[in-house]
């Protein structure tokens, strides 16, 4: 019975979250502490407001990005996003994934999009059709945002 009442309960959870979606991430920054050449940084690399977010819908393209802490190669990756932020806060919606404390919501877009590796990142246009969803760095110099801004645009 309380196995029949819990998946209930995550069921009608999951229902509520798809009808009213909460707002995408906002006022991204990197976490204090972060290392770019080690795994030793504790803090998930990205921090801001809704966070949590788990929206993928609408008239927006939409960016997700999934990593974990104590991860260079999340770290850089996280770096590139949110050099690029302020230039598309605007234009695209930001979904943040920390693998490690995923919340209720973001459950269904870690089995849809994460793609087993952190980095992930996964773009998604304007008519919901995903046009990259690969594990990785978009690229292998720190602080080049170039690919990831040209997929950035290509889902505009």
């Amino acid at each position: 019975m309380l196995k029949k009442l819990t998946t209930f309960v995550s069921t009608l959870a999951l229902v509520v979250i798809a009808t009213h979606p909460t707002p995408a991430a906002s006022d991204l920054h990197l976490a204090p502490d972060l290392s770019f050449t080690d795994d030793s940084s504790s803090n998930f690399p990205i921090a801001g407001n809704s966070i949590g977010d788990a929206t993928v819908a609408g008239d927006r393209a939409t960016i997700m990005f999934f990593g974990t802490a104590h991860c260079w190669n999340t770290n850089r990756e996280a770096e590139r996003l949110v050099a690029l932020y302020p230039k598309y806060r605007d234009k695209i919606d930001f979904v943040i994934v920390d693998l490690d404390h995923p919340p209720l919501a973001q459950r269904m877009l870690i089995a849809k999009y994460y793609r087993g590796a952190i980095p992930t990142i996964t773009v998604i246009d304007r008519k919901g059709d995903v046009i990259y969803n690969r594990a990785g760095e978009t690229a292998s110099t720190r602080g080049d945002t170039s690919n990831l801004e040209a997929l950035i645009n290509s889902a505009r």
